[in-house]
């Protein structure tokens, strides 16, 4: 049980003194980048669904 308080204990010590958090403004750029790369990138796979479904319903259509 003493291990698990020593754990949690450095894992404190860790987290509150040794680690470099990044500044508020950069934590907002980096969440506005990728929410617009996230953006970005469902509307190519939602483009490219959106063509294949045509093709194929016109070439089994066709035949």
């Amino acid at each position: 049980m003493n291990n698990v308080i020593q754990f949690f204990k450095d894992s404190w010590h860790e987290i509150t003194s040794e680690v470099t958090w990044p500044e508020w403004s950069s934590l907002q750029s980096s969440a506005t980048l990728v929410l617009v790369a996230s953006i970005i990138f469902a509307l190519v796979v939602g483009g490219i669904d959106f063509i294949i479904t045509n093709a194929l319903e016109f070439l089994l259509e066709s035949i």
